[in-house]
């Protein structure tokens, strides 16, 4: 085994003029085709706006076989993920896509399904699936014509039906979906919002959990009492007062104020070079709003730094809408906690950032302006060597707006929207009513947004009743 070169991060950034040499790694394999050894080289990356993948190609020098695909390199996406988008021209047939060993596609317009696990992870175009498809079809032709003439008849007109996606005879909507939450389909009209596209994600079931190797505990011990894997031995209980990792706290040892002051600590693994490091966890409360957990990361190994904030309650029972308008220093300086599921919309750049961009985190908004163009930045540098004239254009007049803005020379309106309500922006009025330049909306949320966030099937009130009635059933 031969590695090419060492970098102090496991996932390097795919990004040509930061990464001239991506370290690589060579393996000598076996050949399906002609089983002698042939060469297979992986790659460990991280694609920008993405998340880390490995890139993984085998070459066999005495027969000419070669293969390529990718896999995702980090963990398994908390949801699916599913991604609809209308192809309307030829433009949209060129958008890349990013899909896993569990991505199915599907469309409509040609009642077409590619299933999940029959391709492998590959980066491609939509163009790119059809011609693939057509190959495949296309393959075992000359022998079908012979053997069964009537079904190689209807292949044939199948894949004119395919090739007449590809010419646009008429739009056709493509539907990914993913169960590990690890594919993506490029917006071409970024940093705009896409029009075509519409993402949703998904709780997964329990056997879409099961196919990816996702099991609770509870599950892997019903196995192993159903003749699995034998159990292992149950340790013996430790009183909490002689466990030394947790240990009680006595009776007015401390107050709740000392408790809301102290700053907690506990293991973890950094995002970037997955070496070990420590998280600081502080729960603070936010003047006029409500309490919040502060987490924040820094590695010593390389040096990552990271923050994150969670609102300290639960979903409220109605969502929230804030708009600011930003008209000099002294609104760039109030104090903004974005939730995970607060979206970001900039009207006069019209601009707007999805609601797991850029992840909980309590700032200002000069500082949330600032992350969003450090990711844009990020987002952007996936494909930005084979962009074209018009969207580098695009591109250097958006950061061109979007630099005049941070430095104050230009008014903004910024609207965050949280179905959860758990996103709040400081008020410049001493009682924490709204200024001015604030405006807080309230609303009910939607059916879909309730589904997304798991609670239209979430019993609050006498959820034992249906337990008990199943039990007296079983009697």
């Amino acid at each position: 085994m031969e590695t090419i070169a060492e970098h102090s991060t496991m996932f390097p950034k795919l990004n040509v003029g930061e990464e001239p040499e991506l370290a690589a790694t060579e393996i000598e394999s076996m050949c399906m085709n002609c089983q002698e050894n042939g060469i297979t080289r992986l790659l460990l990356t991280e694609i920008p706006f993405y998340k880390h993948v490995v890139i993984m190609s085998f070459s066999c020098e005495n027969c000419g076989y070669d293969n390529n695909e990718i896999q995702p390199g980090g963990e398994i996406a908390p949801k699916g993920i599913k991604i609809c988008t209308k192809v309307e021209t030829a433009r949209d047939l060129n958008r890349r896509v990013v899909k896993s060993d569990f991505s199915s596609i599907r469309i409509e317009e040609v009642d077409f399904e590619i299933p999940a696990q029959s391709q492998k992870g590959e980066v491609t175009t939509i163009e790119g699936i059809i011609d693939r498809v057509v190959r495949g079809l296309e393959q075992d032709q000359p022998v079908r014509r012979i053997q069964h003439p009537e079904a190689a008849e209807q292949i044939d007109q199948f894949v004119l039906n395919l090739q007449g996606l590809k010419d646009l005879k008429r739009p056709f909507t493509l539907t990914l979906s993913d169960i590990s939450g690890n594919s993506f389909i490029e917006n071409p009209n970024a940093p705009l919002k896409d029009p075509a596209t519409t993402i949703s994600h998904f709780q997964r079931t329990t056997e879409e959990n099961h196919l990816l190797g996702i099991f609770t505990h509870a599950e892997v011990d019903d196995h192993s009492a159903n003749g699995g894997a034998p159990k292992k031995p149950k340790l013996a209980e430790v009183p909490e007062e002689v466990d030394s990792l947790l240990k009680p706290i006595k009776e007015g040892a401390w107050t709740l104020e000392e408790l809301q002051g102290e700053v907690l600590q506990f293991q973890t693994q950094c995002p970037e070079c997955a070496a070990q490091c420590e998280t600081n966890m502080k729960v603070t409360t936010i003047p006029h709003f409500k309490e919040v957990v502060i987490m924040a990361t820094v590695c010593e190994n390389c040096g990552s730094r990271t923050n994150e904030v969670k609102p300290g309650g639960g979903i409220e029972e109605q969502g929230v809408k804030i708009e600011v308008n930003v008209r000099g220093k002294i609104d760039f300086s109030r104090d903004v906690l974005k939730s995970e599921s607060c979206s970001l919309l900039v009207r006069e750049l019209d601009c707007e950032v999805g609601s797991g961009a850029l992840g909980g985190r309590f700032t200002t908004i000069e500082g949330l302006l600032t992350a969003m163009k450090e990711q844009l930045i990020e987002s952007t540098g996936m494909f930005m060597d084979s962009n074209d004239a018009e969207t580098k254009e695009r591109m250097d007049k958006f950061f061109g707006q979007l630099d005049e803005a941070i430095a104050g020379n230009k008014p903004l309106t910024i609207v965050l929207d949280d179905p959860t309500g758990n996103s709040y922006v400081q008020s410049l009025n001493d009682d924490g009513t709204p200024d001015t330049a604030l405006r807080i909306i309230r609303y009910h949320r939607s059916y879909e947004q309730n589904e997304e966030l798991g609670l239209n099937d979430m019993k609050t009130e006498n959820y034992g009743e249906e337990a008990m009635e199943e039990g007296a059933g079983d009697n």
